[in-house]
This record gives structure tokens, C-alpha cells and sequence, in this order.
């Protein structure tokens, strides 16, 4: 049943946050839980059934009405419909017996998404468990993808999301949208989390893959539905769009047939999404007109310029400026590592090597790559030690393959 294996999982990551949201939309957001376990059982049943009766003509619709009637079934049969929940919603009891109240339909979908962001992204929960929280709640990701977001364990993870779970039906949050002058401080909070899910999927060490587009299409998409809202659709909101527009143009060029890293350089610019592009540089110029300068406008803006094959020293120079400035507004060991590669292509590799030898930054794979590259043609015995260090430490095949073949190019 090999169509079915790989659309269940695929299923499965693109409509397991939409159904949890639906779901706890209606039945109250201290349900969350029992929510999760439904769309689990939902997919279960999925397996057991394609694999007898193959794919329905559907498959999503399908998993749709499956949920709705093991929704119904389970909140009736536990009696928790008609002494706990009925309370607490504004439907009449007669109204939410009906199975077509719980309504999957694109708008429902994303105006219980749109809650769920800032019901997750609630003061209420500490921030790192809002975090993992929303990350599997509303991104789908699973226990291990979390821990590796994090740099903990599994152990840790669910502790923390057993915790969050608990501080939400203890506080009985509602899954609407907060108070007006609330949204915009809650708005960080959500936006972080869709940087870290794109992230998540554009270089994703915890599965060993360089590439996982669908969950950067997915982060792209959840970016979009807060621009549909007006209380939402702010310059920082666009910028992140931006950001995350330009760098899912370039996803498909970024790796060959055989799972092999294709360089920047050596990318093909007619595999670039044009579409894409324009959408990026749509909302880059939307996230212009606020008076506020945030690390999404500055990382959109170097996407923008990557996005421009043509290598210039125009093109160098504003890199370069783009990740000084977010130096100092969001500095961090791989902004550093960034900036000392632009200052390379903008000034030269004694410049850069010399900048590199007063940088405090972890030592990653990284870091030893990057001096490996700047070492090349001016010291090729210290080049080659560097990237051997690195293929040693590098988490996935093709980035020790992408390491080893510059060492033969030595």
C-alpha cells in the first residue's frame, strides 16, 4: 500500500492542526487533549480502512466526516455533551447536535486557527510551553521535532506540554480572539512560533533532511492567515511573509534528484518560483510603510537579494548591511556566522579571516565549514583540517557528502 503510506503522513501533517482546531472550537479549548486524540484516532481508523477498501476519491473529506461522527460519538457517550459542555457554548442544545456544526470549511478553518494562535500564545502559560504547545497543536509537529526545536529531550517535551495543557482547562481559556489591545504583544509570541516551524522545515537536523517544504508551505500559509485578519496584518507580519515567500521560492533549486545540497551559487534560477518571488517582494514593500524595524525585515530584505541571481557588488555590500544592522538588533552565533560569511563575499577572505579569529560562536559544523571556506587557496592544510572537523560534527548525509567533496576540490 505504498500511495497510501505516503499520503497518510503527508495527510496527516496538513490537516491534523486544522481538525484540533475545529474540534476544541466548538467543545471548549479544555478539550484540547481529547481533540488531538480524535484526529489520532481519526487517522488510525484511515490506515486500517485504505489499506482494506483503498483511498476514498476524498481522502480529506473523508477524514472530515470520520472526525465528526467519532466527535459526537465520544463527547455523547462520555456525557460530557449534556452535563459539561452545553454550559459552557453559546448554542442551543438542538443546534450543536447537529453533525454539520462542525464546520470545515476553508473560513472555519482558518478563523479556528487564527484563535487557536492566540489562545496558545496566552500570558497565562509560560512561554516556552506556549511555544511547544503551538507547535504541536497547531503546526502538528511531533514530540521529537520538538525536543530538537528546543535543544532538550522527549522527557522534557511532553512534561511541558502536559503542564500547558493543564494551565488551560485550570484557566478555562476560550478559543476566540483576545482583547484588542492584547493582540499586538501576543502577536510576537505567534510569529515566533511560524519562524520556528518554516525553520523547522528548511533545515530539519532532527529528521535528517535538509528540506522539508511542506512544512515551510505550511508556516508560509499560517503567515497568510494573519494577513486576511486587520488586527493582525501589521509591517512585522508582512515582513515575516516576506521572509518566508522568498526563501520557499528557492526550495526546489536547493536540492538535486538524489537528496544532494546544490549550493547557492550552483542553483539553477528557472527552478526559482517566480510566483513566489513576487508575492515576497509584494508584502516586503507592505512591511515598509510601518516606522518599526524588526530581524524579520532585515532577514527578508537578505532574502530579497539572494533572490537576485546576478552577483554584484551592490548586492554584496547590502547584504552585508542588512546583517550588521541585525547584529545589533538580534544578535545570535548563527547571525554572527552569516554576517562573517557576507563580509567574505563583500570584502575578501583576509578581512573575513581576520574578523573570524576574534568571533565567539559555538562550535558547530557551521562555524568549521565556514573557516574551511575562508582557509581555501590562502592555507589549503588548515582549509582541509577545518572541514574535516566539520564533516565529524555535521547532523545530516548530504551536508558530510556536500563537506567531503570540498576537501577533494582542495
Amino acid at each position: 500500500m505504498k500511495a497510501d503510506s505516503e499520503l497518510l503522513p503527508q495527510l496527516f501533517r496538513k490537516e491534523f492542526s486544522k481538525m484540533v482546531a475545529v474540534i476544541s472550537k466548538i467543545y471548549g479549548l479544555q478539550h484540547i487533549e481529547i481533540a488531538e486524540d480524535i484526529v489520532s484516532e481519526t487517522f488510525l481508523t484511515a490506515t486500517e480502512s485504505w489499506v482494506k477498501k483503498g483511498i476514498p476519491p476524498n481522502a480529506t473529506a473523508w477524514l472530515y466526516a470520520v472526525a465528526k461522527q467519532k466527535t459526537l460519538y465520544h463527547f455523547r457517550r462520555k456525557k460530557i455533551f449534556d452535563q459539561k459542555i452545553i454550559p459552557q457554548v453559546k448554542f442551543s442544545t438542538d443546534t450543536i447536535a447537529e453533525t454539520k456544526v462542525m464546520d470545515f470549511s476553508n473560513e472555519n478553518i482558518k478563523d479556528s486557527q487564527l484563535e487557536m494562535m492566540f489562545a496558545i500564545c496566552d500570558p497565562t502559560i509560560a512561554s516556552e510551553a506556549q511555544i511547544a504547545l503551538a507547535l504541536r497543536v497547531l503546526c502538528g509537529f511531533g514530540i521529537e521535532e520538538i525536543a530538537e526545536a528546543f535543544f532538550s529531550n522527549k522527557e522534557t517535551i511532553n512534561k511541558r506540554l502536559f503542564r500547558a495543557k493543564e494551565k488551560l482547562r485550570a484557566e478555562k481559556l476560550e478559543l476566540e480572539m483576545p482583547p484588542e489591545k492584547e493582540i499586538d504583544s501576543r502577536l510576537d509570541n505567534v510569529l515566533h512560533i511560524i519562524y520556528l516551524l518554516f525553520n523547522e522545515g528548511y533545515y530539519s537536523a532532527s529528521q535528517n533532511q535538509i528540506l522539508r517544504k511542506e512544512f515551510c508551505m505550511e508556516a508560509l500559509r499560517l503567515g497568510l492567515i494573519l494577513t486576511d485578519y486587520s488586527k493582525t496584518n501589521l509591517p512585522k507580519t508582512d515582513a515575516l511573509v516576506a521572509l518566508m515567500s522568498f526563501h520557499a521560492s528557492r526550495l526546489d533549486a536547493r536540492q538535486s534528484a538524489d537528496d544532494n545540497i546544490i549550493l547557492y551559487e550552483e542553483q539553477d534560477e528557472n527552478q526559482w518560483d517566480k510566483e513566489l518571488i513576487e508575492q515576497g517582494t509584494h508584502f516586503l514593500s507592505l512591511s515598509a510603510e510601518g516606522d518599526t524595524l524588526t530581524s524579520y525585515h532585515l532577514e527578508a530584505g537578505i532574502a530579497y537579494w539572494n533572490c537576485q541571481k546576478e552577483d554584484t557588488q551592490e548586492k554584496r555590500e547590502a547584504i552585508l548591511h542588512h546583517y550588521n544592522l541585525l547584529m545589533e538588533i538580534n544578535y545570535s552565533p548563527g547571525v554572527a556566522l552569516n554576517r562573517l560569511y557576507a563580509l567574505y563575499k563583500a570584502r575578501g577572505k583576509h578581512i573575513a579571516l581576520s574578523e573570524a579569529k576574534k568571533l565567539t560562536v559555538p562550535k558547530n559544523h557551521f562555524y568549521y565549514m565556514l573557516l574551511g571556506e575562508l582557509y581555501s587557496e590562502i592555507d589549503n592544510e588548515k582549509a582541509k583540517e577545518n572541514f574535516e572537523k566539520a564533516v565529524v560534527i555535521a547532523k545530516t548525509e548530504s551536508e558530510k557528502q556536500l563537506i567531503k567533496q570540498k576537501i577533494k576540490n582542495l
